[in-house]
């Protein structure tokens, strides 16, 4: 798959890459990618896919843009308050960049859709505001040996890490799957949500960002991804650390339990 007169000078950045080049730039352009949520992670994570070339983006969300939306979801404007997002995110994807295919899903993901969805996608980027929907991606994502790359938001701090429980590590063992991590939903009500607690309007601009960076490392392979690492942002301190977790033998996706 060629890219363009066009496509060459609008990607001329990537393309002098020594890590991105020719190659790199038409696995982009050939490349699929679902991403889970337009909201405050999707908002950015959505403008430097297609940006950086992304040529085929599902978009997934249910919800409709709201005024409170705009201090954070810079993809929408005033005029789209009222519309819903995934249909108002593609319109911007289109206006961004013509060369993007793009397809709006206009639901909400759950274990009886997951599967369905993901299936026809290479790579999924899953920035919901749930529990439910985090659980539901990550478990299907790992049936159809997907790569995921999840990133949640509190008031002042982000998390990212890169999921890949299909496959395993340089030691033989398997990948840490999101219940390694995180094994249970925790109990409703113990996490506030955005509209209870509040969040700094620009720190989701910077976590979708990254998620953006670790989607098109999974895509070009540039890099070390964040498989087994997962990295925590405080914007209070603005302090960024690492954290490593590894292969939890009772999860109930890969564990011993389970195969």
């Amino acid at each position: 798959m060629s890219l363009n007169d066009d496509e060459v000078e609008r990607y001329a950045r990537h393309l002098v890459l020594p890590e991105i080049g020719g190659p790199g730039q038409q696995k982009l352009k050939r490349a699929r990618v679902l991403v889970v949520g337009a909201g405050g992670l999707g908002a950015p994570l959505i403008q430097y896919l297609a940006a950086a070339g992304v040529g085929h983006i599902g978009i997934v969300d249910d919800d409709t843009v709201s005024l409170s939306n705009l201090q954070r979801q810079t993809i929408y404007g005033t005029d789209d308050i009222g519309a819903h997002k995934a249909v108002a995110a593609a319109a911007f994807v289109k206006r961004l960049n013509p060369h993007i295919v793009v397809e709006e899903h206009v639901t909400r993901i759950d274990p009886h859709n997951a599967r369905a969805l993901i299936a026809f996608y290479d790579v999924v980027a899953e920035g919901s505001d749930n529990f439910a929907t985090r659980y539901a991606v990550s478990d299907a994502c790992f049936h159809e040996r997907k790569p995921l790359v999840m990133a949640a938001l509190g008031r002042f701090d982000g998390s990212l890490t890169t999921i890949r429980a299909h496959e395993t590590g340089p030691d033989g063992r398997p990948n840490p799957t999101w219940r390694c991590l995180f094994p249970d939903v925790p109990p409703s009500g113990t996490v506030p949500t955005c509209a209870e607690a509040g969040i700094l309007g620009a720190l989701p601009g910077v976590m979708g960002s990254l998620m953006a960076l670790e989607v098109i490392r999974a895509i070009t392979g540039f890099g070390e991804p964040l498989v087994g690492r997962l990295l925590l942002v405080d914007a209070l301190t603005m302090r960024f650390e690492t954290m490593r977790y590894g292969w939890d033998e009772e999860n109930s996706l890969n564990g011993s339990a389970a195969r």
